[in-house]
């Protein structure tokens, strides 16, 4: 059996760097944090009090109050990121197989917030079990791939992936396959997240895994420098139309890139940190090149999972010298959770439209915010610290590694014409 080729004809995002494509773009381009002190609750008695939050957004500007009634912000933002992607792939939804369009979408941890205001709803009370009829639709983390599929009439393949913050990343290579095997010529896919929240904040906290930098917020996700102290957490979407090549033609879609390779590995070693020696991470990248069949030297630029984490920057930085060897010196990486801080679930996505942009525009986002070398760091690596540099980019990895071990990483090509 012959697969299919995917390509990508349509991006949408909200996040921390804005609320559409070109916004997104420019803040990544720019350099800009999206941090900056919690607004949503008081957190005076919290560890961490900044975030990267979604700014200027209102519910109302999208649903009308008794639809936005029935969803969580995580499945908001879902559908916000859906809709742009869609009308920037131009589809036609009168004219395409609605049995064979589908619906893949992540969240690693979905309602959250619903879930909270519910719960405390029923403690502060008077014992009576006044639950919304909307908290468990709301809440469970399929229903914006629910959601997303009964807007747009898609009946193909439809579900929820979720593998923490690799989430997205293993949406997007579910698609793939999908549209690989001829199972589906068009899927939306990516992933939401929305945990700023006192349970959000407070359950990171109590693992430590959270920056508490909070003297200069701005300035505290900062992947390999030597006084990062950990994430700080993100919330948004990203949305991907993924597409069989062949289709698209056929339409005349833009072709953003092509998906050509992925990877899917675990690594079997702890619930939150990393293999110390990136065993995880240095297979998956691995895998993809193989699916690809791409020699490592063919690859320009990766945007890594560059979390902050003291142990997690480290590990996948040896992975990366691991596989790519002496060619490790001539790669661009980055980190754009400097930028967007982490936004789990929907952090695949996000970062893999950064990738796709940067082959569109042929410019490295940068990572930001970093002030001191790190010795357990290689210097000579190009992490491409503080501004934005320009560079052919043919092909581009991103990665994402999530709690339980799982790891996942997709390989976009430039498309030639």
């Amino acid at each position: 059996m012959e697969l299919k080729r995917v390509v990508v004809t349509g991006l949408g995002t909200i996040n921390p760097l804005g609320n559409t494509i070109p916004e997104y773009w420019n803040g990544l381009v720019n350099g800009i944090s999206g941090c900056d002190l919690i607004t949503y609750f008081d957190t005076s008695k919290f560890k961490t009090k900044f975030a990267c939050q979604v700014k200027n957004y209102d519910a109302g500007n999208f649903f009308d109050r008794k639809e936005a009634r029935k969803l969580d912000k995580y499945a908001q933002y879902a559908l916000v990121a859906a809709d742009e992607a869609i009308k920037d792939s131009n589809l036609a939804l009168d004219q395409i197989d609605l049995d064979r369009a589908g619906v893949i979408w992540a969240s690693g941890i979905g309602g959250i917030e619903t879930f909270l205001e519910e719960v405390r709803g029923y403690v502060l009370g008077d014992g009576t079990p006044r639950f919304s009829p909307f908290f468990i639709p709301k809440m469970i983390a399929d229903i914006a791939a629910g959601h997303i599929s009964i807007k747009y009439g898609f009946r193909g393949p439809n579900f929820c992936t979720v593998s923490a913050c690799a989430s997205s990343t293993h949406a997007i290579i579910d698609a793939t396959t999908y549209i690989r095997l001829g199972r589906a010529d068009i899927i939306i896919t990516g992933g939401s997240e929305a945990a700023i929240n006192e349970a959000g904040m407070g359950g990171f906290n109590a693992m430590q895994a959270l920056s508490t930098r909070n003297d200069d917020f701005k300035t505290a996700s900062r992947p390999f420098c030597l006084t990062r102290d950990g994430f700080v957490m993100g919330e948004g979407a990203g949305s991907l139309i993924l597409e069989e090549y062949e289709h698209a033609i056929k339409r005349g879609a833009k072709i953003y890139a092509e998906v050509v390779g992925s990877g899917l590995t675990a690594d079997a070693y702890h619930l939150t940190a990393p293999h110390p020696e990136g065993i995880g991470a240095r297979n998956v990248m691995l895998m993809a090149l193989k699916e690809a069949g791409l020699a490592p030297e063919a690859i320009d630029y990766i945007n890594v999972h560059g979390t902050a984490t003291p142990l997690g920057d480290i590990a996948e930085t040896k992975a990366i010298k691991e596989v790519f060897g002496e060619h490790a010196y001539s790669l661009n990486i980055s980190s754009t959770k400097s930028m967007t801080g982490h936004l789990l679930g929907a952090a695949g996505v996000v970062e893999g439209i950064a990738s796709i942009l940067a082959i569109n525009n042929q410019t490295i986002p940068p990572t930001i915010n970093h002030h001191e070398a790190d010795p357990n760091i290689d210097p000579k690596l190009n992490l491409t610290f503080h501004k934005a540099q320009q560079r052919n980019v043919t092909y581009a990895l991103s990665n994402t590694f999530g709690f339980g071990g799982h790891n996942a990483s997709i390989l976009l090509k430039k498309h030639q014409g």
